[in-house]
């Protein structure tokens, strides 16, 4: 059991370091790219010393709905696995979630880590949380592919695209690739099953120790998956969620008191959001600020106050949730270990020395991560439902 604790130990002193440096890279980044934009930003501060308030408190208002939309989309995937949770509840999560994609390198899959226990503890098995990490990001790129190609066709009438033609054609290609696998889903679980049982033979496993599993993770995943009705709906909250942020961009070129390069706009935004998926930078700090510019100049945009729009815009939609993230991100934990003091009272007083094992039986093996995360989950919940009014 020591040996058990000690590289946990050891890991908690090392991630202490770790978040530090994070945050001083991060910061090194932005004063970088900063550094090496000093001749455009000169021209951008007339504009910003110049910013119209109500223009700018629109962006921030459409910022969060942007975020809401995006927490609605999640919630639409749980309940369809019958784990319900409160828009109040997801929206948090959603917030630490981006804040950790933001603030680490290859961010996407710490973040996708970090949704997997947050959904574990709002009452989702292993099964449903994995397959909702996996349906949001794909229902997310699916509706920013098609978003591009409406862009792609918007900009097509000023006869230049930029260079983009052949990246937007390749992602939406992707995207109807997943389209046509996911009609197909049913005999590439077959599939599945059939390579699983060929690793059997092959590795002289007992019959039914790979196939079986995957099986079981299969029949889940068709309990779990949306109807038709659901996956239009999860679409809608995610079309809508990149609606709403490209409209952020579009009322900080407003706010600065800019005309707004209107057919370019859209597909300059995809493009930029496509950037952030790019393992350069964490969130695509400098990436995006400098595809968003050089696109949005090139489809008509004044430099100077192109710059300072799309400045403006990187507050409100990346440095700003940042620390509201991380705020949520300590929040989220802080209630977690709440929840975990409150889980004997859940269970009831158990004999000395004895804990909960199996499904739910009580003898004297130790608790499995597992295990914690449901119980942790039903106790919250009952903390939930004690608080509701009668």
């Amino acid at each position: 059991m020591r040996m058990r604790r000690l590289p946990k130990l050891v890991l908690a002193r090392y991630w202490r370091h770790l978040r530090i440096f994070v945050g001083l890279a991060l910061l090194g980044l932005a004063v970088w790219f900063i550094a090496g934009k000093t001749s455009e930003l000169s021209g951008a501060g007339a504009f910003l010393v110049q910013v119209r308030w109500y223009w700018l408190v629109v962006a921030g208002v459409v910022e969060l709905g942007s975020y809401l939309s995006m927490s609605s989309m999640q919630r639409s995937l749980l309940a369809a696995g019958d784990a319900r949770a409160r828009l109040r509840r997801v929206a948090p999560v959603t917030f630490a979630g981006n804040a950790v994609q933001s603030a680490l390198p290859v961010g996407a899959a710490f973040a996708g880590l970090y949704y997997f226990r947050q959904y574990e503890l709002l009452g989702a098995d292993e099964v449903l949380a994995g397959w909702v990490v996996i349906a949001a990001g794909l229902a997310s790129f699916a509706t920013l592919a098609g978003l591009a190609g409406l862009g792609l066709a918007l900009a097509a009438s000023l006869g230049t695209a930029f260079d983009l033609v052949e990246a937007i054609l390749a992602v939406l290609f992707l995207a109807i690739v997943a389209g046509i696998a996911w009609n197909r889903r049913a005999s590439l679980y077959h599939s599945a099953v059939k390579v699983a049982a060929y690793a059997e033979r092959r590795l002289r496993r007992p019959p039914g120790q790979l196939s079986r599993p995957v099986a079981k993770g299969i029949r889940r995943i068709r309990l779990v998956a949306p109807t038709p009705q659901g996956w239009a709906m999860v679409l809608s909250w995610g079309t809508a969620s990149w609606l709403l942020d490209c409209a952020c961009l579009l009322f900080s070129f407003l706010s600065v008191g800019a005309g707004v390069p209107w057919q370019g706009l859209l597909l300059a935004y995809c493009a930029g959001q496509l950037a952030v998926n790019l393992p350069v930078t964490p969130g695509g700090l400098g990436v995006v600020e400098g595809s968003l510019m050089v696109a949005l100049v090139a489809f008509g945009g004044a430099k100077a106050a192109t710059v300072a729009a799309v400045l403006l815009y990187r507050v409100l939609s990346f440095w700003i949730p940042l620390p509201v993230g991380g705020l949520c991100y300590l929040g989220l934990r802080r209630l977690r270990t709440r929840s975990e003091r409150a889980l004997p009272v859940h269970l009831g007083a158990l004999p000395r020395g004895e804990r909960v094992v199996g499904n739910g039986a009580v003898g004297n093996g130790q608790l499995s991560a597992a295990q914690r995360e449901v119980l942790i989950g039903q106790a919250r919940r009952g903390q939930d439902e004690g608080k509701r009014p009668v």
